[in-house]
């Protein structure tokens, strides 16, 4: 018998009502903003910072991936169930999917198997709208600027040649990364060069992750930067007077999402940026909710630890005030056989000659964790084609480093499958032995700020710059923002700038190509290398095995 998909599974579980789930965490229902039955808003007085001090943070991340994705999000919900199963207070804290994603490659990202997330289909489709609303105010921003452009009134004098903001979408459309608007004559605008970035790439996105609370969105979205006049004065959106009306667009967006998990835990899903160029994380106000409610919370960042984790530590939790207790780093055999430079139809080949390259990939990881004073538990997302030899192998080289690997097989078995990587993040909490530091000071150089990632984190021997690059840092500089924090916008797959640089590569350097600077966010963004801010879709898009029947039932999400 073979094994059901992601969405039958998801498909036959029996909901219970989001006030069954508000029950435990002791919301009072009054309180629930509903969605229907099994999706509730909640209010954002329901955060006690009092409480946020004294529950546990556990962060998922993980190694390196390859292009299926390592299993972060099945991983962190299977260890909210298994420390259900033992008799502790947990949540899961997520970020939201992107459609781009979802019709394009993944077909959905919700969790897998006995790990997940529900009801699965509203999560990986429009679920409370907040994407749209996200979409709503960033694009209404870029029309005030054309607006203002056009006008002859209260014209701010932009030079159209320098405006930095952009349209949002949340699909992947390649044709629109590079547009002209304003044609057909002067009643349309005045022509110039444009384009669109996927919504998760937004600037309003990054904003709403790491806004506080109403007003701090406002202060936020007001900092955003538009670009500069004819005469080299830089335009906030709030010289548009734009802050207030994008604020009554995300006005419902700001607040958290109450779902649930297959075995009826509570689940807060909150904002979704992408984790190679910008923070990777859920919302501040998602995790300190979280934080509020239950005595645990399991959330996650994107990618490997260089990005998504690296960001959590140096960003998010700078600004949310928040301290990660426990770091679970998820793994593979069959990712490790990948490092080891197993092609991609012997991902499933067990290899021990490749295991003991690919390894290295997992064990850099872990020194990165511990540059943050912060020993990991490696969780082994378990496959059927995993050797026992494999897995014994793994387990050793993690003990060497004193850090303990469990097998993770919550996709196959749900929570009774994490009741061993459950135990061992309570005995790493309940030790003391963790101590999380920042890798910087904010203070520090902006330069300084980069080495120390790319030559701690990222191993490489050293970092070059560009003259775009330095010009650009000339510009950070005048603007006074060299004291934010830094936000390393690199490729995914490999700890360079260098996709093609798999496993644990030596010897190299990174290349700042230019800068962006998300003012309103709060950080500056180096780039390395050409990064993708619309995605295009493959050959064969996720969404031609998609379909609904006359009854409402979705088939092809996964």
């Amino acid at each position: 018998m073979s094994f059901p998909s992601d969405l039958q599974i998801a498909q036959e579980c029996k909901m219970r009502h989001i006030n069954d789930i508000a029950v435990k965490l002791n919301i009072p229902i009054e309180e629930l903003e509903h969605y229907g039955k099994y999706k509730a808003k909640l209010p954002l007085h329901l955060i006690d910072d009092e409480k946020v001090k004294r529950a546990q943070l556990i962060l998922v991340s993980a190694i390196t991936p390859t292009p299926a994705g390592e299993g972060k999000t099945t991983t962190s919900i299977g260890l909210t169930e298994g420390l259900n199963k033992i008799g502790k207070k947990a949540t899961v804290v997520l970020r939201e999917p992107s459609l781009g994603p979802v019709f394009g490659i993944k077909g959905g990202a919700a969790g897998g198997g006995y790990a997940q997330v529900v009801p699965m289909e509203d999560i990986n489709l429009h679920f409370t709208g907040d994407f749209s609303a996200i979409e709503k105010a960033n694009n209404l921003l870029a029309a005030l600027i054309d607006n203002n452009i056009q006008s002859k009134q209260n014209n701010l004098g932009l030079d159209p040649r320098q405006i930095y903001w952009k349209r949002v979408m949340d699909m992947n459309d390649r044709s629109l990364r590079q547009i002209t608007i304003g044609l057909g004559g002067t009643g349309n605008g005045i022509p110039r060069e444009d384009g669109f970035n996927i919504t998760p790439a937004s600037e309003v996105m990054a904003i709403l992750c790491m806004s506080k609370n109403i007003d701090d969105l406002k202060k936020k979205l007001g900092n955003i930067f538009v670009g500069f006049t004819y005469d080299k004065k830089p335009i906030y959106a709030r010289d548009l007077k734009a802050e207030g009306a994008m604020a009554i667009l995300l006005k419902d967006a700001i607040k958290p999402n109450l779902v649930q998990t297959l075995e009826g835990n509570p689940a807060i899903i909150h904002g979704g940026p992408f984790a190679n160029i910008a923070q990777g994380t859920n919302t501040i106000i998602a995790t300190k909710m979280g934080l509020s409610l239950s005595d645990y919370v399991v959330t996650e960042a994107g990618f490997g630890a260089d990005l998504g984790a690296e960001k959590f530590m140096n960003i998010k939790c700078g600004y949310g005030g928040l301290t990660p207790n426990a770091i679970v780093l998820v793994a593979t055999i069959r990712a490790l056989r990948h490092h080891g430079g197993a092609p991609k139809e012997e991902y499933n080949t067990p290899s021990m000659e490749r295991i003991e390259k690919g390894i290295e990939n997992l064990e850099k990881h872990i020194e990165n964790c511990l540059h943050f004073g912060i020993t990991p538990v490696v969780a082994l997302n378990h496959f059927p084609t995993d050797s026992e030899e494999e897995i014994q192998y793994v387990m050793d080289r993690c003990a060497l480093k004193g850090v303990k690997a469990v097998v993770a097989r919550g996709f196959s078995q749900g929570g009774d499958g994490m009741r061993d990587l459950a135990r061992e993040v309570i005995n790493v909490l309940e030790s003391g032995r963790n101590a999380f530091t920042p890798l910087y000071k904010w203070e520090s150089p902006v330069k300084e700020k980069i080495e120390k990632i790319a030559k701690s984190i990222y191993g490489a021997d050293g970092v070059h710059y560009t003259k775009e690059a330095e010009a650009d840092l000339r510009t950070i500089e005048k603007l006074g923002l060299a004291t934010l924090p830094v936000c390393m916008a690199k490729t995914q797959k490999s700890f360079s700038d260098d996709e093609r640089k798999i496993g644990r590569p030596r010897g190299f350097h990174v290349t700042v190509r230019e800068f962006e600077f998300a003012v309103g966010a709060g950080f500056i963004i180096p780039i390395l290398g050409e990064m993708m801010r619309m995605p295009g879709l493959p050959v064969i898009p996720a969404s031609e095995g998609m379909d609904i029947d006359a009854n409402g039932v979705i088939r092809g999400l996964s």
